[in-house]
């Protein structure tokens, strides 16, 4: 028992709750396309999947940076550094590898689940999905382009459009225009995380945007993609994909821009930049949960 709840640091737990709102965004598409009528059983295991997914790459990201040492060099802060479990707790290096592995393959049982359910129309978004779980830290990590957008690839496009797809047995522009907001949210918040390993990073051969550009240049970054994700929202009001009520996604604006302010004053200041970084949390999760409360109200309205 003290094992297992020490796994509980490599798995992250308190950063599991992004995979409950995407897909809480993906049901919202999923329930005004359809009127109301979807499949719950179908998602609660897409639910299910989507949490195994991201406790697999935390897990590996865990071991990977134990063995590589990186975790050791690291600045810890409350979004960003790892766990410290492995640190504290050597001997649960291959239980966490252990962890990583029995995630992924639970990921790939309901992926085989639905394709057998719904036919080959999932596959794309599975094997692809199943990649960026393995291929994140010792791959994508070193490709700055990719280190960018794999985290909104994972937790917006393919999460939400997962989602809908299993629930309605068809790919929507209702869902990928929803999607595009936490992929560029998401994207963000990964961005933003990396700010305070820079130094580290570079010591065991990552490359992405704040160490190969440069913080600054990075925060410039960060302000575009919060930029598109709003515009995305109201681009797929005004194209008739997603209803109206959607735009109180718009609300959490009134954070978004003073966050972007802090990131450009304090992109080199990182105790300074915590609070932002922890503001940065709150806009990944309000938004594409006010969203979904907009499509629920669509739906019954």
């Amino acid at each position: 028992m003290d094992d297992l709840k020490a796994l509980l640091g490599p798995a992250r737990v308190p950063f599991l709750t992004l995979p409950p709102v995407v897909s809480l965004l993906g049901l919202g598409a999923a329930m005004w396309r359809t009127g109301g009528h979807v499949n719950y059983w179908h998602f609660v295991l897409a639910l299910i999947g989507a949490l195994a997914a991201h406790i697999s790459v935390n897990a590996l990201n865990e071991y990977h940076d134990y063995k590589t040492g990186l975790d050791a060099m690291t600045q810890r802060t409350p979004f960003s550094g790892g766990s410290g479990a492995l640190q504290a707790r050597p001997e649960l290096a291959q239980k966490t590898l252990w962890l990583g592995v029995i995630s992924a393959s639970v990921v790939l049982l309901i992926g085989v689940f639905f394709l057998l359910k719904l036919g080959w129309g999932i596959a794309p978004l599975g094997v692809l999905g199943l990649l960026v779980v393995i291929a994140y830290t010792p791959l994508l990590t070193h490709l700055p382009i990719a280190c960018l957008v794999a985290p909104g690839l994972g937790f917006g496009l393919l999460m939400v459009m997962g989602v809908d797809y299993v629930l309605t047995g068809s790919y929507s522009l209702t869902a990928f225009w929803a999607a595009l907001v936490p992929f560029f949210l998401v994207n963000d918040l990964l961005l933003l995380n990396q700010f305070p390993d820079v130094d580290a990073d570079r010591e065991v051969g990552r490359r992405h945007f704040p160490m190969v550009m440069g913080r600054q240049k990075s925060a410039t970054i960060y302000g575009a993609q919060l930029a598109l994700a709003y515009l995305a929202l109201v681009a797929g009001v005004g194209l008739g994909y997603l209803p109206w009520p959607t735009l109180l996604g718009l609300l959490t604006i009134v954070i978004a821009i003073p966050t972007y302010k802090g990131v450009r004053a304090y992109a080199e200041d990182m105790e300074r930049l915590i609070p932002f970084m922890g503001k940065n949390v709150l806009i990944n999760l309000a938004t594409p949960l006010l969203m979904a409360v907009g499509l629920l109200i669509a739906t019954f309205i």
